[in-house]
Protein backbone atom coordinates (compact mmCIF):
# COMPACT_ATOMS: atom_id res chain seq x y z
CA UNK A 1 0.00 0.00 0.00
CA UNK A 2 1.35 3.44 -0.93
CA UNK A 3 1.28 5.86 2.03
CA UNK A 4 -0.32 9.33 1.74
CA UNK A 5 2.18 12.08 0.81
CA UNK A 6 2.03 13.66 4.28
CA UNK A 7 3.19 10.43 5.90
CA UNK A 8 6.05 9.52 3.53
CA UNK A 9 8.84 10.63 5.87
CA UNK A 10 7.19 8.88 8.80
CA UNK A 11 6.77 5.72 6.75
CA UNK A 12 10.43 5.75 5.67
CA UNK A 13 11.47 6.26 9.28
CA UNK A 14 9.47 3.22 10.41
CA UNK A 15 10.95 1.12 7.59
CA UNK A 16 14.47 2.21 8.61
CA UNK A 17 13.80 1.22 12.20
CA UNK A 18 12.44 -2.15 11.09
CA UNK A 19 15.51 -2.85 8.92
CA UNK A 20 17.79 -1.89 11.81
CA UNK A 21 16.01 -4.29 14.16
CA UNK A 22 16.27 -7.10 11.62
CA UNK A 23 19.99 -6.49 11.12
CA UNK A 24 20.62 -6.44 14.87
CA UNK A 25 18.73 -9.70 15.17
CA UNK A 26 20.87 -11.32 12.49
CA UNK A 27 24.10 -10.20 14.12
CA UNK A 28 23.06 -11.27 17.60
CA UNK A 29 21.99 -14.68 16.33
CA UNK A 30 25.64 -15.62 15.80
CA UNK A 31 27.42 -16.93 12.69
CA UNK A 32 24.94 -17.85 10.00
CA UNK A 33 25.14 -21.13 8.16
CA UNK A 34 26.21 -20.99 4.54
CA UNK A 35 23.43 -22.67 2.51
CA UNK A 36 25.04 -25.61 0.70
CA UNK A 37 23.25 -24.99 -2.60
CA UNK A 38 24.23 -21.32 -2.78
CA UNK A 39 27.52 -21.19 -0.89
CA UNK A 40 30.95 -20.23 -2.02
CA UNK A 41 33.46 -23.10 -2.30
CA UNK A 42 34.76 -24.61 0.91
CA UNK A 43 38.24 -26.13 1.12
CA UNK A 44 39.01 -28.30 4.16
CA UNK A 45 42.50 -29.45 5.13
CA UNK A 46 43.39 -32.00 7.77
CA UNK A 47 46.33 -32.39 10.12
CA UNK A 48 49.46 -30.48 9.09
CA UNK A 49 51.82 -31.23 12.00
CA UNK A 50 54.43 -28.64 11.15
CA UNK A 51 54.82 -29.72 7.52
CA UNK A 52 55.01 -26.20 6.13
CA UNK A 53 56.28 -27.09 2.67
CA UNK A 54 53.53 -29.60 1.86
CA UNK A 55 50.92 -27.36 3.45
CA UNK A 56 51.93 -24.54 1.13
CA UNK A 57 52.01 -26.91 -1.84
CA UNK A 58 48.45 -28.12 -1.35
CA UNK A 59 47.17 -24.59 -0.70
CA UNK A 60 48.72 -23.51 -4.00
CA UNK A 61 47.44 -26.63 -5.74
CA UNK A 62 43.80 -25.83 -4.88
CA UNK A 63 44.17 -22.12 -5.59
CA UNK A 64 44.11 -20.71 -2.07
CA UNK A 65 47.47 -18.89 -2.15
CA UNK A 66 49.97 -17.67 -4.73
CA UNK A 67 53.73 -18.15 -4.83
CA UNK A 68 54.17 -15.32 -2.33
CA UNK A 69 51.74 -17.13 0.02
CA UNK A 70 49.01 -14.50 -0.31
CA UNK A 71 45.28 -15.24 -0.48
CA UNK A 72 43.96 -15.53 -4.06
CA UNK A 73 40.82 -17.60 -3.43
CA UNK A 74 38.25 -14.80 -3.47
CA UNK A 75 35.16 -15.75 -1.45
CA UNK A 76 36.29 -19.31 -0.73
CA UNK A 77 36.05 -20.57 2.86
CA UNK A 78 39.22 -22.34 4.06
CA UNK A 79 38.74 -24.70 7.00
CA UNK A 80 41.63 -26.32 8.85
CA UNK A 81 40.48 -28.92 11.37
CA UNK A 82 43.35 -28.70 13.87
CA UNK A 83 46.80 -30.15 14.61
CA UNK A 84 48.81 -27.50 12.83
CA UNK A 85 51.77 -28.15 15.09
CA UNK A 86 54.00 -30.78 16.79
CA UNK A 87 56.06 -33.56 15.23
CA UNK A 88 57.06 -31.65 12.10
CA UNK A 89 59.97 -29.21 11.79
CA UNK A 90 58.13 -25.94 11.01
CA UNK A 91 55.15 -25.35 13.31
CA UNK A 92 55.80 -21.62 13.57
CA UNK A 93 55.73 -20.91 9.80
CA UNK A 94 52.53 -22.99 9.56
CA UNK A 95 50.81 -20.96 12.27
CA UNK A 96 52.19 -17.68 10.95
CA UNK A 97 50.75 -18.46 7.51
CA UNK A 98 47.33 -19.26 8.99
CA UNK A 99 47.37 -16.04 11.00
CA UNK A 100 48.23 -14.09 7.86
CA UNK A 101 45.51 -15.74 5.78
CA UNK A 102 42.93 -15.08 8.49
CA UNK A 103 43.59 -11.37 7.97
CA UNK A 104 43.83 -11.42 4.17
CA UNK A 105 40.83 -13.60 3.28
CA UNK A 106 38.09 -11.19 4.48
CA UNK A 107 39.53 -8.44 2.29
CA UNK A 108 38.55 -10.56 -0.73
CA UNK A 109 35.25 -11.71 0.76
CA UNK A 110 36.67 -15.06 1.88
CA UNK A 111 37.06 -16.59 5.30
CA UNK A 112 39.53 -18.78 7.20
CA UNK A 113 38.19 -21.08 9.91
CA UNK A 114 41.01 -22.52 12.02
CA UNK A 115 39.81 -25.08 14.54
CA UNK A 116 41.39 -26.51 17.68
CA UNK A 117 42.86 -29.98 17.52
CA UNK A 118 44.09 -32.09 20.39
CA UNK A 119 47.66 -30.92 19.77
CA UNK A 120 46.66 -27.27 20.06
CA UNK A 121 45.00 -28.10 23.37
CA UNK A 122 48.05 -30.05 24.52
CA UNK A 123 50.36 -27.11 23.87
CA UNK A 124 48.00 -24.72 25.64
CA UNK A 125 48.04 -26.95 28.73
CA UNK A 126 51.72 -27.88 28.57
CA UNK A 127 51.37 -31.51 27.49
CA UNK A 128 54.53 -31.50 25.40
CA UNK A 129 54.95 -35.16 24.52
CA UNK A 130 55.11 -34.47 20.78
CA UNK A 131 57.13 -31.24 20.79
CA UNK A 132 60.53 -32.00 19.30
CA UNK A 133 63.94 -30.46 19.92
CA UNK A 134 63.67 -28.86 16.49
CA UNK A 135 60.34 -27.34 17.49
CA UNK A 136 61.87 -25.81 20.62
CA UNK A 137 64.89 -24.57 18.68
CA UNK A 138 62.59 -22.63 16.34
CA UNK A 139 61.61 -20.45 19.31
CA UNK A 140 65.20 -19.75 20.40
CA UNK A 141 66.48 -16.18 20.50
CA UNK A 142 69.89 -14.60 20.96
CA UNK A 143 69.68 -14.72 24.75
CA UNK A 144 67.99 -18.11 25.02
CA UNK A 145 71.04 -19.75 26.55
CA UNK A 146 71.05 -17.23 29.39
CA UNK A 147 67.31 -17.57 29.87
CA UNK A 148 67.72 -21.34 30.11
CA UNK A 149 70.32 -20.93 32.86
CA UNK A 150 68.15 -18.42 34.71
CA UNK A 151 65.21 -20.79 34.58
CA UNK A 152 67.32 -23.59 36.01
CA UNK A 153 68.45 -21.29 38.81
CA UNK A 154 64.80 -20.47 39.57
CA UNK A 155 64.02 -24.18 39.57
CA UNK A 156 66.88 -24.91 41.99
CA UNK A 157 65.60 -22.20 44.32
CA UNK A 158 62.07 -23.58 44.06
CA UNK A 159 63.26 -27.04 45.04
CA UNK A 160 64.98 -25.64 48.10
CA UNK A 161 61.76 -24.09 49.38
CA UNK A 162 59.39 -26.97 48.60
CA UNK A 163 60.87 -29.91 50.46
CA UNK A 164 57.48 -30.95 51.86
CA UNK A 165 56.02 -31.18 48.35
CA UNK A 166 59.06 -32.95 46.91
CA UNK A 167 58.85 -35.59 49.63
CA UNK A 168 55.36 -36.52 48.44
CA UNK A 169 56.12 -36.85 44.75
CA UNK A 170 55.66 -40.43 43.49
CA UNK A 171 58.69 -39.96 41.26
CA UNK A 172 61.50 -37.45 41.85
CA UNK A 173 61.80 -34.50 39.50
CA UNK A 174 65.12 -33.92 37.72
CA UNK A 175 67.91 -33.70 40.26
CA UNK A 176 70.92 -32.70 38.20
CA UNK A 177 71.55 -29.74 35.93
CA UNK A 178 72.31 -32.08 33.04
CA UNK A 179 68.96 -33.82 33.40
CA UNK A 180 67.09 -30.54 33.67
CA UNK A 181 68.81 -29.01 30.66
CA UNK A 182 68.08 -32.09 28.54
CA UNK A 183 64.36 -31.80 29.27
CA UNK A 184 64.31 -28.02 28.87
CA UNK A 185 66.45 -27.34 25.77
CA UNK A 186 67.25 -23.94 24.34
CA UNK A 187 63.96 -22.39 23.18
CA UNK A 188 61.84 -24.25 25.75
CA UNK A 189 61.14 -21.18 27.88
CA UNK A 190 60.25 -19.08 24.83
CA UNK A 191 57.96 -21.81 23.50
CA UNK A 192 56.05 -21.92 26.78
CA UNK A 193 55.69 -18.15 26.77
CA UNK A 194 54.49 -18.15 23.17
CA UNK A 195 51.59 -20.49 24.08
CA UNK A 196 50.65 -18.63 27.27
CA UNK A 197 47.38 -16.63 27.33
CA UNK A 198 49.16 -13.46 26.24
CA UNK A 199 51.71 -15.16 23.97
CA UNK A 200 51.66 -14.78 20.21
CA UNK A 201 50.28 -18.25 19.52
CA UNK A 202 48.53 -18.82 22.82
CA UNK A 203 46.36 -15.75 22.42
CA UNK A 204 45.58 -16.66 18.80
CA UNK A 205 44.66 -20.27 19.58
CA UNK A 206 42.39 -19.24 22.44
CA UNK A 207 40.30 -17.25 19.96
CA UNK A 208 39.42 -20.43 18.04
CA UNK A 209 36.55 -22.86 18.40
CA UNK A 210 36.54 -26.65 18.33
CA UNK A 211 33.61 -27.08 15.93
CA UNK A 212 32.14 -25.12 13.02
CA UNK A 213 28.91 -25.54 11.08
CA UNK A 214 29.24 -24.28 7.51
CA UNK A 215 26.17 -24.77 5.37
CA UNK A 216 25.05 -27.82 7.32
CA UNK A 217 28.49 -29.45 7.22
CA UNK A 218 30.08 -29.81 10.66
CA UNK A 219 33.86 -29.57 10.81
CA UNK A 220 35.93 -30.62 13.82
CA UNK A 221 39.11 -32.45 14.69
CA UNK A 222 38.13 -35.79 16.21
CA UNK A 223 34.40 -36.37 16.08
CA UNK A 224 31.10 -36.02 17.87
CA UNK A 225 30.45 -38.94 20.20
CA UNK A 226 26.80 -40.06 20.26
CA UNK A 227 26.54 -38.98 23.91
CA UNK A 228 27.25 -35.39 22.82
CA UNK A 229 24.25 -35.26 20.51
CA UNK A 230 22.16 -33.84 23.33
CA UNK A 231 24.36 -30.72 23.38
CA UNK A 232 24.27 -27.74 21.02
CA UNK A 233 27.36 -26.90 18.98
CA UNK A 234 27.60 -23.50 20.63
CA UNK A 235 27.42 -25.17 24.04
CA UNK A 236 30.26 -27.56 23.15
CA UNK A 237 32.44 -24.68 21.99
CA UNK A 238 31.55 -22.64 25.08
CA UNK A 239 32.44 -25.50 27.42
CA UNK A 240 35.84 -25.99 25.82
CA UNK A 241 36.53 -22.25 26.04
CA UNK A 242 35.54 -22.35 29.71
CA UNK A 243 37.87 -25.28 30.34
CA UNK A 244 40.77 -23.36 28.83
CA UNK A 245 39.90 -20.35 30.99
CA UNK A 246 39.75 -22.59 34.07
CA UNK A 247 43.15 -24.04 33.27
CA UNK A 248 44.67 -20.60 32.72
CA UNK A 249 43.19 -19.20 35.92
CA UNK A 250 44.29 -22.19 38.00
CA UNK A 251 47.81 -22.13 36.62
CA UNK A 252 48.08 -18.42 37.37
CA UNK A 253 46.79 -19.07 40.90
CA UNK A 254 49.40 -21.80 41.42
CA UNK A 255 52.13 -19.43 40.21
CA UNK A 256 50.92 -16.62 42.46
CA UNK A 257 50.89 -19.00 45.43
CA UNK A 258 54.44 -20.09 44.62
CA UNK A 259 53.37 -23.72 44.16
CA UNK A 260 54.70 -23.96 40.60
CA UNK A 261 56.94 -22.03 38.23
CA UNK A 262 55.59 -20.54 34.96
CA UNK A 263 57.44 -23.01 32.74
CA UNK A 264 56.26 -26.20 34.45
CA UNK A 265 54.72 -28.64 32.01
CA UNK A 266 51.41 -30.42 32.60
CA UNK A 267 52.83 -33.61 34.19
CA UNK A 268 54.92 -31.47 36.54
CA UNK A 269 51.96 -29.28 37.48
CA UNK A 270 49.80 -32.35 38.07
CA UNK A 271 52.39 -34.09 40.24
CA UNK A 272 53.08 -30.97 42.29
CA UNK A 273 49.38 -30.25 42.91
CA UNK A 274 48.80 -33.87 44.00
CA UNK A 275 51.84 -33.67 46.29
CA UNK A 276 50.67 -30.33 47.68
CA UNK A 277 47.30 -31.81 48.64
CA UNK A 278 48.97 -34.82 50.26
CA UNK A 279 51.37 -32.61 52.20
CA UNK A 280 48.47 -30.43 53.40
CA UNK A 281 46.53 -33.44 54.62
CA UNK A 282 49.54 -34.61 56.64
CA UNK A 283 50.16 -31.17 58.09
CA UNK A 284 48.63 -30.18 61.42
CA UNK A 285 47.96 -26.70 60.09
CA UNK A 286 44.27 -26.32 59.06
CA UNK A 287 43.95 -26.03 55.29
CA UNK A 288 41.71 -23.68 53.33
CA UNK A 289 38.67 -25.67 52.05
CA UNK A 290 38.28 -23.38 49.04
CA UNK A 291 41.93 -23.83 48.15
CA UNK A 292 41.62 -27.60 48.39
CA UNK A 293 38.47 -27.57 46.27
CA UNK A 294 40.23 -25.53 43.62
CA UNK A 295 43.17 -27.90 43.46
CA UNK A 296 40.92 -30.96 43.36
CA UNK A 297 38.86 -29.39 40.57
CA UNK A 298 42.03 -28.92 38.54
CA UNK A 299 43.06 -32.54 39.01
CA UNK A 300 39.80 -33.56 37.35
CA UNK A 301 40.91 -32.13 33.98
CA UNK A 302 41.14 -35.64 32.56
CA UNK A 303 37.35 -35.63 32.31
CA UNK A 304 37.18 -32.27 30.57
CA UNK A 305 35.47 -32.25 27.20
CA UNK A 306 38.68 -30.91 25.64
CA UNK A 307 40.85 -33.68 27.09
CA UNK A 308 38.91 -36.92 27.46
CA UNK A 309 39.25 -39.67 24.88
CA UNK A 310 35.67 -39.45 23.63
CA UNK A 311 35.66 -35.66 23.50
CA UNK A 312 35.48 -33.77 20.18
CA UNK A 313 39.26 -33.28 19.95
CA UNK A 314 40.20 -36.92 20.58
CA UNK A 315 37.32 -39.18 19.48
CA UNK A 316 38.27 -41.79 16.84
CA UNK A 317 34.98 -43.64 16.48
CA UNK A 318 34.34 -42.56 12.90
CA UNK A 319 37.48 -44.40 11.85
CA UNK A 320 37.04 -47.40 14.16
CA UNK A 321 33.30 -48.10 13.86
CA UNK A 322 32.04 -50.72 11.45
CA UNK A 323 29.69 -49.47 8.74
CA UNK A 324 26.75 -50.99 10.59
CA UNK A 325 27.74 -49.46 13.92
CA UNK A 326 28.34 -46.06 12.34
CA UNK A 327 25.08 -46.08 10.40
CA UNK A 328 23.20 -46.62 13.66
CA UNK A 329 24.79 -43.53 15.25
CA UNK A 330 25.50 -41.01 12.52
CA UNK A 331 21.91 -40.46 11.44
CA UNK A 332 20.94 -39.51 14.98
CA UNK A 333 23.94 -37.20 15.34
CA UNK A 334 23.22 -35.43 12.06
CA UNK A 335 19.56 -35.08 12.95
CA UNK A 336 20.38 -33.67 16.39
CA UNK A 337 22.60 -30.97 14.89
CA UNK A 338 20.45 -30.45 11.77
CA UNK A 339 23.50 -31.25 9.64
CA UNK A 340 24.04 -33.15 6.40
CA UNK A 341 27.71 -34.16 6.72
CA UNK A 342 30.60 -34.27 9.20
CA UNK A 343 34.27 -33.69 8.27
CA UNK A 344 37.06 -34.71 10.67
CA UNK A 345 40.83 -35.19 10.82
CA UNK A 346 42.85 -36.68 13.71
CA UNK A 347 43.20 -40.27 12.42
CA UNK A 348 45.55 -40.92 9.49
CA UNK A 349 43.73 -42.93 6.84
CA UNK A 350 45.18 -46.09 5.34
CA UNK A 351 46.35 -45.51 1.82
CA UNK A 352 46.62 -41.79 2.59
CA UNK A 353 43.34 -41.06 0.85
CA UNK A 354 40.35 -39.06 2.05
CA UNK A 355 37.78 -41.60 3.18
CA UNK A 356 33.99 -41.26 2.93
CA UNK A 357 31.99 -43.35 5.40
CA UNK A 358 28.46 -44.20 6.44
CA UNK A 359 26.73 -43.48 3.17
CA UNK A 360 29.01 -40.54 2.33
CA UNK A 361 27.83 -38.60 5.39
CA UNK A 362 31.22 -38.55 7.13
CA UNK A 363 34.57 -37.66 5.54
CA UNK A 364 37.90 -38.45 7.21
CA UNK A 365 40.49 -36.08 5.75
CA UNK A 366 43.73 -36.75 7.65
CA UNK A 367 45.99 -38.33 5.02
CA UNK A 368 49.25 -38.08 6.95
CA UNK A 369 50.58 -34.92 5.31
CA UNK A 370 53.82 -35.17 7.31
CA UNK A 371 55.18 -38.11 5.31
CA UNK A 372 58.51 -38.07 7.18
CA UNK A 373 56.53 -39.18 10.24
CA UNK A 374 53.69 -41.07 8.54
CA UNK A 375 55.24 -43.34 5.85
CA UNK A 376 53.31 -43.02 2.62
CA UNK A 377 51.43 -39.96 3.83
CA UNK A 378 50.61 -37.13 1.43
CA UNK A 379 49.12 -33.69 1.28
CA UNK A 380 45.44 -33.42 0.47
CA UNK A 381 42.43 -31.14 0.66
CA UNK A 382 38.70 -31.69 0.38
CA UNK A 383 36.80 -29.26 -1.79
CA UNK A 384 33.06 -28.77 -1.37
CA UNK A 385 31.53 -27.04 -4.36
CA UNK A 386 28.45 -24.79 -4.25
CA UNK A 387 26.47 -27.46 -6.11
CA UNK A 388 27.14 -30.09 -3.42
CA UNK A 389 30.04 -31.88 -5.11
CA UNK A 390 32.66 -33.18 -2.69
CA UNK A 391 36.13 -33.54 -4.22
CA UNK A 392 39.35 -35.01 -2.85
CA UNK A 393 42.27 -32.93 -4.06
CA UNK A 394 45.79 -34.38 -4.15
CA UNK A 395 48.95 -33.02 -5.72
CA UNK A 396 48.64 -35.37 -8.72
CA UNK A 397 44.88 -35.82 -9.14
CA UNK A 398 41.38 -34.97 -7.97
CA UNK A 399 38.75 -37.57 -7.13
CA UNK A 400 34.99 -37.17 -6.95
CA UNK A 401 33.84 -38.28 -3.49
CA UNK A 402 30.18 -37.32 -3.66
CA UNK A 403 28.34 -36.00 -6.70
CA UNK A 404 25.13 -34.04 -7.05
CA UNK A 405 22.34 -34.58 -9.55
CA UNK A 406 23.45 -31.46 -11.42
CA UNK A 407 26.71 -33.14 -12.41
CA UNK A 408 25.44 -36.70 -12.61
CA UNK A 409 27.91 -37.46 -15.41
CA UNK A 410 30.74 -37.25 -12.89
CA UNK A 411 30.15 -40.21 -10.61
CA UNK A 412 31.68 -40.76 -7.20
CA UNK A 413 35.10 -42.34 -7.55
CA UNK A 414 35.86 -40.61 -10.85
CA UNK A 415 39.49 -39.54 -11.14
CA UNK A 416 40.07 -36.24 -12.89
CA UNK A 417 43.24 -34.41 -13.97
CA UNK A 418 45.10 -32.49 -11.29
CA UNK A 419 44.91 -29.17 -13.12
CA UNK A 420 41.84 -27.17 -12.20
CA UNK A 421 38.86 -28.20 -10.11
CA UNK A 422 35.11 -28.12 -10.40
CA UNK A 423 34.85 -25.33 -7.83
CA UNK A 424 37.33 -23.04 -9.51
CA UNK A 425 34.76 -21.96 -12.07
CA UNK A 426 32.38 -20.89 -9.33
CA UNK A 427 34.91 -19.06 -7.18
CA UNK A 428 35.18 -15.32 -7.22
CA UNK A 429 37.96 -13.98 -9.43
CA UNK A 430 41.14 -13.76 -7.32
CA UNK A 431 41.77 -10.33 -5.87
Amino acid sequence: MVPPPASVSSYRFRISILLFVVLVGLVSAGPAKIPTEHAEPVVAIGDVHGDFDDFVAILQRVGIIDVQHHWIAGKTVLVQVGDLLDRGPKPRPVMDLMMSLEKEAPQAGGRVVSLLGNHEMMNIMGDLRYVTAVNYASFAEANSGERQKSAYAAYTKWRGSHEAILAELPQPMELTETEWMARHPVGFIEQREAFAPKGTYGKWLREHSALADIGGVIFLHGGIHPDMAKMKLDAINAQIRDEIKTFDATKQYLQDEGIILPFFNLPEITAVVQAELTAERKSRIPSDPQRQARLLQFLGYGEWLSVKADGPLWFRGYDQWSEEEGAAHIGKILEAFKATHIVVGHTVQKGSRIRPRFGDTVFLIDTGMLSSYYPGGRASAMEICPDAIFMAQYMDQQVVLLDSAVFSSRKAGSVLPADGGICRATATTPQ
